[in-house]
């Protein structure tokens, strides 16, 4: 029995329907559970500035004519101020969803033992922002257009499972 083109296109259709109804309903579109990273399994996506190269931008952020950092006392007070705040790089969870900036004078080692000890949302713009704090001043952020919830109060030593966040 042959079908003509339009009866074989209205049961595809049909058919697609079904699997969507059928499949599509499990689980919310795009809904997911994040848990703060193990900065153990962290990757360093961008490199360390070089001390010449943080002598150099010293030099011309901070100077009497600087446009950007020259009033700021804080950032420009010395070159240690200033070094601090520069000395970072990019780095990635092993996963590629959360980043961090990480001091360069912060040892591998010692970031591979920190435990998260908070998770906090807020939002910027449009974007949701979660934020996993860990000791050493070391944060790995997400962002997204979801809407997020934290579990629990967002403490993360008491229970781990405090340290995630629902995205819908």
């Amino acid at each position: 029995m042959k079908l003509s083109l339009s009866l074989r296109i209205t049961y595809l259709v049909a058919a697609a329907l079904a699997l969507t109804l059928t499949f599509g309903a499990a689980a919310p579109v795009g809904a997911e559970t994040l848990a703060c990273p193990d900065p153990a399994t962290a990757v360093q996506v961008g490199v360390c500035p070089a001390e010449e190269e943080l002598r150099y931008t010293f030099t011309a952020y901070c100077a009497d004519d600087a446009r950007m950092y020259g009033k700021d006392k804080e950032t420009c007070a010395s070159f240690e101020d200033y070094r601090k705040l520069k000395n970072i790089a990019l780095w990635e969870s092993a996963d590629g969803v959360f980043q961090a900036y990480i001091s360069c004078d912060l040892p591998a080692n010692t970031l591979k033992t920190l435990k998260p000890a908070s998770i906090a949302l807020s939002r910027q713009g449009k974007l949701t922002r979660l934020a996993c704090v860990y000791p050493e001043d070391v944060v790995f952020t997400y962002r997204t257009k979801a809407t997020c919830a934290v579990r629990g109060d967002g403490q993360c030593a008491g229970n781990p499972a405090n340290c995630e966040a629902r995205c819908d």
